[in-house]
């Protein structure tokens, strides 16, 4: 039979303040909606406990700087949430689920490769670190993201930039129009992964037909050509027409259809902050498309209020957005530092605004080009003038020249700063390596 695993973990000694859109009644009120519609009792629904990532977990896809315990909130909730991604992750991977939802908080895909604090209420990325597990763990290669969340992803998007063995794909409001201000259609990839990147940022008032028709003609192609094991879709659910910090026209029954077209192998909870009008709904909709149960007669209590952009224009929209996308071409800048190993490095400037604590993180990104891997990646992150980091990444199935070239900056790093004071998480992996770190004064 069929099994669908669900597993909540609604963080009670997490919030941002008992009046904050992002708080614990999120999934509370699912887990009510849930109970009162016996989905729990299907014989196809198999309940799961959350568990704990360790930080060496985190560390595999980020780097959290300046320390781990320099952050005023705890962190347990957050590895709480990425330990149980991974947990209903390696149930899939195991074949003891067909499918799965983590129904889990905080969220994380703003939250990138390099981590200074909370930003768009994120402070580890779930589906980075999931991903990254199940690779070093199980073998698995080719992963698709689907990212649904009405903002753009772009914590997701930083970490697996260059690496052309994940297909990352955002379907979000218009950055132009919302926060994170990102996810546009020259945003394509690295130099090793030119492609594996996109963005369809979409027009306020997109509705459920949009959604469907960006989804049948444009994603699933996407990801029949790529042709992943698999799926996860970073469920996002602040599309809804309720949702008050967005402006899309979403409803619970849309949602459910999504997932039926997506067929994901695992959905994350992501954003949607609607706690009454919305969510207990959309997450109904969701869990029974996963566990192909009708999901049509799923209704909100609320009419749609806001005007929906006609979709004849959101047509002739997406086809004029696609051409764009196609004639955008790599332009990337060689920069090559003194001390770099020999190859050529491509140098991709970067800033990160963290909304939640206001401050801005620069980063200088430095990625050696490479026809074999998704290549040695240098990067230099500041907070402020007196809280400087360095990140050395060493990716998976990395090639030897690509390996050694990141154990010979890390080398470098350590003899010219000699003074940092904390160590390197450094992970051998079945061979393949991931050099993270941290704090140089």
């Amino acid at each position: 039979m069929k099994q669908t695993g669900i597993l909540f973990f609604p963080a009670f000694d997490w919030s941002l303040g008992t009046s904050h859109p992002e708080r614990e009644e999120r999934l509370l009120y699912t887990q009510e909606q849930l109970f009162e519609e016996g989905v729990l009792d299907l014989p196809q629904i198999r309940q799961f406990t959350p568990r704990i990532a360790s930080l060496n977990d985190a560390a595999q896809a980020q780097a959290l700087f300046p320390t781990p315990s320099s952050y005023a909130e705890p962190l347990e909730p957050h590895l709480i949430a990425a330990g149980s991604a991974i947990l209903l992750g390696e149930a899939r991977v195991k074949g003891e689920i067909t499918n799965g939802f983590v129904l889990v908080r905080p969220p994380g895909h703003h939250s990138g490769a390099t981590v200074w604090g909370n930003r768009g209420f994120c402070t580890l990325n779930n589906e980075a670190i999931l991903i990254n597990q199940l690779r070093a763990r199980y073998g698995i290669k080719k992963i698709a993201v689907v990212d649904t969340d009405v903002h753009h992803g772009d914590g997701t998007q930083d970490i697996f930039y260059h690496d052309p063995d994940v297909l990352f794909i955002s379907l979000h409001q218009d950055g132009r129009t919302l926060y994170p201000g990102s996810g546009f259609i020259d945003e394509q990839g690295g130099p090793n992964a030119w492609g594996q990147t996109l963005n369809i940022p979409l027009p306020p008032g997109t509705g459920d037909e949009g959604y469907h028709y960006t989804l049948e003609t444009w994603v699933l192609p996407r990801l029949q050509a790529f042709g992943p094991e698999l799926i996860i879709n970073s469920a996002g659910q602040d599309n809804h027409f309720t949702d008050p910090l967005a402006s899309m026209n979403l409803t619970a029954s849309g949602y459910g259809r999504i997932t039926e077209l997506l067929r994901p192998d695992l959905a994350v909870l992501e954003g949607g902050y609607s706690i009454e009008g919305a969510l207990p709904f959309v997450n109904l909709a969701i869990l029974l498309a996963l566990a192909g149960e009708d999901y049509h007669h799923v209704r909100e209590p609320q009419k749609i209020g806001r005007s929906s952009l006609p979709f004849a224009s959101l047509k002739s929209y997406l086809e004029t957005l696609k051409k764009q996308s196609l004639m955008v071409k790599p332009d990337f800048l060689i920069h090559n530092v003194k001390f770099f190993p020999q190859g050529d490095w491509v140098y991709i400037p970067h800033s990160v605004y963290y909304d939640t604590e206001g401050f801005q993180e620069t980063r200088h990104d430095f990625v050696r080009k490479c026809n074999h891997c998704a290549g040695t990646v240098y990067i230099e992150s500041q907070r402020t003038s007196s809280q400087k980091s360095v990140l050395v990444r060493i990716p998976f199935a990395a090639c030897p020249q690509c390996e050694q070239a990141g154990y010979d900056l890390w080398d470098y790093v350590q003899h010219q700063h000699q003074e940092i004071k904390s160590g390197v998480f450094q992970n051998q992996l079945h061979n393949q390596h991931d050099v993270w770190q941290r704090k140089k004064d």
